[in-house]
């Protein structure tokens, strides 16, 4: 950051944003402790948020604890990315009914609510531009996911604490934000960072009490978030990606995590980018009415796998090595991007701990000793 990136408002009158949020017909949205975990929920009033929570997060493992911080986002996240606010968990598509010419179809779209979601994180942005990428720049359009996006008010939170889990830094994706944000807000001592990335957000900033940044607090943001970066004790290698993944399909180590992988689907319910759906179909007793619904769906089902009388990822190693290969490999080749946005929720929320940055070492590390084994050979 340098002079004139951002402008300053003492985290005591943080309500005022809200306030500011609410007239402008936004339902402001932030994350709130329920159940032992952070989820997303309205939010009325500044108690609404986490204050002084903080979350442990490690492989298989997630604990939240009260500190005497009064740091409005200690908590680095939850299970909940942004997904579900564009790409809804459960879809109402449309409803069929007979009438005495045919059918009639009816559409189950609305107009949006527009919605403030305060609080989401770097990585968030990141996997929400991917799946922007999926549902609004190829070659059709999902109106629905269209229409919630264009209600969406973002308010990003720089990052100056990762967790263990966190992998950010080596996918390019936080622990700051660069773009698709209105707000980007950096928590210092008893005051807000805020910088402006659209009209929108000039607009709700326009009617806040903020101050011009100083040259000291914006380095001492640099330096918080820069020192977060650094701190991150995971990365993923991408030099050799995605064409290493390419070349070890039948490597044992998908025997071994195969063996530990449950099927369980935590890993993609909790992914900022995993866009998989089935539709069902749900008629009523009558025959004279049907209801079509979409439904987030995951590859590690045995039913995904089910194409034309046959299951082409019929065990559990098959489903895993898909969804890797997918996530660090073919996406490059369908999207120019990675899968991954190094959030690391795949890590907490899996129930043995299966840990993708160390599977991708792994698998790129018998890469690795391969070719020094071909080296060898051609020097003797």
């Amino acid at each position: 950051m340098s002079s004139g990136d951002g402008s300053t408002l003492p985290s005591a009158e943080l309500p005022r944003l809200l306030d500011v949020l609410g007239a402008k017909g936004y339902r402001i949205i932030g994350p709130t402790v329920r159940d032992g975990a952070v989820v997303w929920e309205t939010i009325r009033r500044m108690a609404d948020l986490p204050i002084g929570w903080r979350d442990q997060q490690e492989p298989g493992r997630y604990r939240l604890e009260r500190t005497d911080s009064r740091d409005i986002f200690g908590v680095v996240h939850g299970p909940q990315s942004v997904k579900p606010f564009t790409f809804a968990p459960r879809e109402p598509l449309i409803r069929i009914e007979r009438t005495s010419g045919g059918w009639s179809v009816h559409s189950h779209l609305q107009p949006a609510e527009p919605i403030a979601l305060l609080g989401a994180r770097p990585c968030d942005l990141a996997g929400l531009a991917i799946q922007d990428q999926i549902f609004l720049r190829g070659p059709y359009q999902d109106t629905a996911y269209a229409v919630r996006r264009k209600g969406l008010f973002l308010i990003v939170v720089n990052c100056t604490r990762a967790l263990p889990t966190c992998f950010c830094r080596s996918m390019e994706t936080g622990p700051r934000a660069t773009r698709g944000f209105d707000l980007a807000l950096t928590e210092l001592d008893e005051v807000m960072l805020i910088e402006v990335g659209s009209e929108a957000g000039q607009a709700i900033l326009a009617e806040l009490p903020v101050a011009p940044a100083s040259e000291a607090l914006l380095a001492e943001a640099s330096a918080r978030i820069d020192a977060c970066a650094r701190s991150q004790i995971r990365s993923v290698e991408r030099a050799k990606l995605p064409q290493v993944l390419y070349e070890v399909h039948d490597h044992p180590r998908w025997d071994e995590v195969g063996a530990r992988c449950l099927a369980c689907t935590n890993c993609t319910m909790v992914c900022p980018t995993c866009f998989c759906h089935t539709i069902d179909e749900a008629p009523d007793l009558t025959g004279q009415r049907t209801e079509r619904t979409r439904l987030w769906d995951s590859c590690f089902t045995h039913e995904h796998g089910y194409i034309h009388g046959k299951n082409i990822r019929p065990t559990i190693k098959d489903r895993y090595r898909m969804w890797l290969t997918h996530k660090f490999a073919a996406w490059h080749d369908q999207f120019g991007t990675s899968g991954c946005v190094g959030c690391g929720r795949c890590l907490t929320w899996c129930p043995v701990g299966i840990d993708v940055t160390e599977e991708v070492a792994a698998l790129l590390a018998s890469d690795s000793r391969k070719q020094q084994k071909t080296v060898s050979q051609r020097h003797e």
